[in-house]
């Protein structure tokens, strides 16, 4: 097979790089490993910023979204046993909308289909080679080895995919955070309880409500990283909740559950040769920004934007940049990332000192226009950076 993008990878950012690529008239290949039921099953972020709802409207992807997504205008920080609201379209004149990430991949795999162009699933790329000159990806699919020669090859296939692997030894810098604390998170079939999505700091720790639909809620409680499930039976899980949210008597069936590790971790550079990363392939955010799907969509908004101009003219100055201009917007993303978990979490065995800090912080957010500014502007995204 032959191309002139090789995709690995059938996320947001795979298909969204696909999609702008169609656009602009440049042939891809996206090979997947998963079916495409796993894809569009598998439930991730659910927070799009105002900028990613543009780029989705641009690419004609995004009328169920507008029609199914909710949109919001602000979020609660809730500590002390008050709610406090910060309106961040008030703030910034931008929005957010709430929409799970399975179901843009719907939107964006329906439209790619529909279009005709391909899209292989249960297509395991086992290597990428050649990415000096010649990048080729081996791949396994129908239980026969195949390779796809191509001139520029997008890793977006994550931490645990081959694209990172394939760069040589030695020339990635690797920066890694662990946090001491996970999220034990569930999906609930009972309606939201609030509008918005509300924040909780609490001496027993974290909590987040969230939403996916008027009759499915999102939420998470602060926990041990390694937490066992079995620990964790329904009426525990929504005693803490109504406990750290305030929220007295809402509960309802529990449709899914699991343990998100959290952690911050950022490759550099994002490219090698005709290799460039995107998405988790370069970085991973704590979840409390909800920053994960909109930094993976920047970074291919980025990448096409140089391939167009490349594939145009020949000019390779904004493939030579790709990763200097991404890497601007990761760490400004991993550092207000950083700033909202430690101000929200109880540190395992935190002092009260500890506490009295991140009460400050937020009573300063909550009756500072400036502060709540900064953190609407980070949170609804940045234009620019």
């Amino acid at each position: 097979m032959r191309t002139q993008v090789g995709i690995v990878g059938a996320g947001p950012a795979g298909l969204v790089l696909a999609r702008l690529l169609e656009r602009a008239g440049i042939e891809s290949v996206v090979l997947e490993s998963r079916s495409r039921d796993h894809v569009e099953q598998r439930v991730r972020a659910g927070v799009l910023e105002h900028g990613t709802v543009q780029l989705l409207d641009e690419l004609g992807v995004a009328e169920r979204l507008h029609r199914e997504g909710l949109l919001h205008h602000g979020i609660w920080l809730r500590f002390e046993e008050a709610n406090h609201y910060v309106p961040m379209t008030e703030l910034t004149g931008r929005s957010i909308t709430v929409y799970g990430q399975q179901e843009v991949v719907k939107d964006l795999i329906a439209a790619r289909l529909e279009a005709g162009l391909p899209l292989l699933f249960e297509a395991e790329a086992t290597a990428v080679e050649g990415i000096d000159e010649r990048p080729r990806v081996r791949f396994r699919v129908d239980g026969t080895d195949e390779e796809l020669e191509c001139d520029v090859v997008a890793g977006c296939d994550g931490s645990h995919g081959v694209s990172r692997a394939a760069i040589p030894a030695g020339v990635l810098a690797e920066h890694v955070r662990d946090y001491p604390f996970g999220w034990l998170g569930i999906l609930a079939q009972v309606a939201p309880a609030s509008e918005e999505l509300i924040y909780a700091w609490n001496e027993r720790g974290f909590a987040l409500h969230s939403m996916r639909t008027p009759e499915l809620s999102r939420l998470y409680v602060q926990c041990r990283p390694d937490e066992d499930l079995a620990g964790w039976p329904d009426e525990r899980i929504w005693s803490e909740l109504q406990l750290r949210l305030g929220l007295p008597g809402f509960e309802g069936p529990i449709v899914e559950r699991g343990v998100t590790q959290m952690r911050g971790h950022v490759v550099e550079p994002m490219q090698h040769g005709r290799l460039f990363l995107a998405g988790d392939a370069a970085h991973i955010v704590p979840p409390t920004g909800a920053k994960g799907l909109n930094l993976a969509v920047h970074d291919v908004r980025v990448l096409a934007d140089a391939l167009v101009r490349w594939y145009a003219g020949g000019d390779e100055s904004g493939l030579a940049g790709y990763s200097e201009r991404c890497l601007r917007r990761v760490w400004r993303a991993e550092h207000f990332s950083y700033f909202m978990t430690t101000m929200l979490h109880r540190l395992p065995g935190g002092d009260d000192f500890g506490a009295r800090l991140q009460l400050a912080q937020l009573r300063y957010v909550a009756t500072s226009e400036a502060q709540a500014r900064a953190l609407a502007e980070n949170y609804v995204g940045l234009e620019t950076v």
